[in-house]
């Protein structure tokens, strides 16, 4: 590959990027200001290597999977945002109001807004979380809020409203007891724990002991579904893409989203930016899956933009850049 070389491939990759057209010799000529011959040349050497190919239809030439690979090593720079897009981002960033996984949810909207694309949030699993400690925080009379903390630092609270004859200090020894026998037990095993060596235990000493137990295990039930979750943005935008305009290709698409064992395997484990286009994802061979983890204050998981292999690679990674820049910084 020479410079001459690469830049026809980018520009052969850029253009049918945005115009979803074969990209014939005579427009090269135009811009690169060559013969038809030798820009026929050159193209002929191109897809030799694998990295264009000739579209049954056309005349013109396609990127190939390796040739976007080879765009996207080489020659693709990542775009900068414009203002309003930033802007967009930077309002959900400077809401202290917001949790960390409401704020990332909240991107992953505008960011599926922005590049009309599928975005995903998966959140780590609760197996990783262990409990630290449970409390127990009296309001007033008929309400209280329980708190949940993880040994990966991680706190979850809910309000609860309780009957006027509740007796608060029931409350408070069920949830002694808890921490003196549940601590340092994964989060995801603590309900089955509470279940059959708590409940038992609380059933011959508190007389509404299955109002209090309800408390305890709402609580617990709630921080893993939290923990566990698959958030989806613009799920139904890669349907508007040529390259899943049949029935078959959308019903495929569509069932593996579906299956959450599947998108699952989306989950990344490297900080930096990656792109897994084609076979390299394990998702689906017709799609390109940008990725990012996540970690801030020990909650962790990853945002992922799913498209077609035809992505606007250099705006995505933009995006995706700024989001892992910003969520580092977030307080």
């Amino acid at each position: 590959m020479n410079e001459r070389r690469e830049q026809l491939l980018k520009e052969i990759v850029e253009t049918y990027i945005k115009l979803v057209k074969p990209v014939g010799s005579k427009a090269l000529c135009k811009k690169f200001k060559c013969s038809s011959a030798t820009i026929r040349n050159e193209m002929a050497i191109l897809e030799d290597l694998g990295l264009i190919e000739k579209n049954h239809i056309s005349s013109g030439r396609v990127p190939s999977e390796a040739g976007y690979k080879y765009y996207v090593e080489h020659l693709m720079k990542p775009k900068e945002m414009t203002g309003e897009d930033m802007l967009k981002l930077q309002t959900i960033f400077q809401n202290k109001d917001l949790v960390l996984s409401d704020a990332i949810t909240k991107c992953m909207d505008i960011i599926s807004e922005i590049t009309n694309y599928t975005s995903v949030v998966l959140g780590k699993s609760s197996a990783d979380n262990s409990l630290k400690q449970v409390s127990i925080i009296p309001l007033n009379d008929t309400s209280l809020v329980a708190l949940v903390c993880t040994d990966k630092g991680i706190v979850e609270n809910r309000q609860y409203q309780i009957p006027s004859e509740s007796n608060i200090e029931e409350i408070v020894k069920v949830c002694e007891l808890i921490n003196k026998e549940l601590v340092g037990t994964p989060i995801n095993e603590v309900s089955r724990r509470l279940e059959f060596e708590i409940k038992p235990r609380i059933s011959k000493k508190i007389k509404q002991y299955e109002y209090v137990y309800n408390i305890f295990l709402d609580a617990f039930n709630d921080f893993a579904r939290n923990k566990e979750t698959v958030h989806f943005s613009g799920k139904s935008n890669i349907l508007k893409y040529p390259e899943y305009s049949n029935a078959e290709d959308i019903k495929r698409i569509v069932e593996k989203f579906e299956d959450e064992s599947l998108v699952r395997k989306i989950e990344s484990d490297n900080d930096e930016v990656k792109i897994y286009i084609g076979k390299d994802n394990n998702f689906d061979s017709n799609a390109t899956i940008v990725t990012s983890k996540y970690n801030y204050g020990g909650e962790e998981g990853t945002i992922a933009i799913v498209g077609p292999k035809r992505m606007e690679y250099d705006k995505v990674v933009g995006l995706l850049n700024y989001i892992h820049d910003n969520l580092n910084k977030k307080e």
